[in-house]
């Protein structure tokens, strides 16, 4: 009996780590549509929101998470870190700082076809508001 329950707790743990992982995967890398963004707020990471750096909003990556972001029209790229949740418009992958976006060419724009790919992994702190990098 008590084998029975160790090989459930065994496989109960493999499922969890396996949709872990298919999470993570379908995170990233991604092509969409990005806009830009330029707010003074709080950030959900609990940093100030500085349109200036180099930092972008993804639902779901880790904060600290750098990406390169690059411009399909263009070619042009940027290498952002994540520090929000967003983009909260339906169909959009990515919100990009200001700064970010005039490097890439969007800023007249407001938004343009991207695609992404994770440079570095950064934090494993994925939840929402509040949480700072460690």
């Amino acid at each position: 009996m008590n084998f029975f329950r160790r090989s459930l707790s065994i496989a109960a743990a493999v499922a969890a780590l396996s949709s872990f992982g298919a999470a993570q995967a379908n995170a990233a890398p991604g092509c969409g549509h990005a806009s830009w963004y330029a707010l003074t707020s709080k950030t959900a990471s609990g940093e100030r929101m500085n349109a200036s750096l180099m930092t972008a909003a993804h639902r779901s990556l880790p904060f600290g998470t750098k990406i390169l972001v690059t411009n399909k029209k263009n070619g042009k790229s940027v290498v952002v870190r994540i520090n929000d949740r967003g983009p909260f418009i339906r169909g959009r992958i990515i919100d990009v700082s200001k700064a970010a976006a005039r490097n890439i060419g969007m800023v007249n724009s407001g938004t343009a076809q991207v695609c992404y790919q994770i440079v570095d992994g950064g934090s494993q702190k994925s939840a929402g508001k509040g949480l700072k990098e460690g």
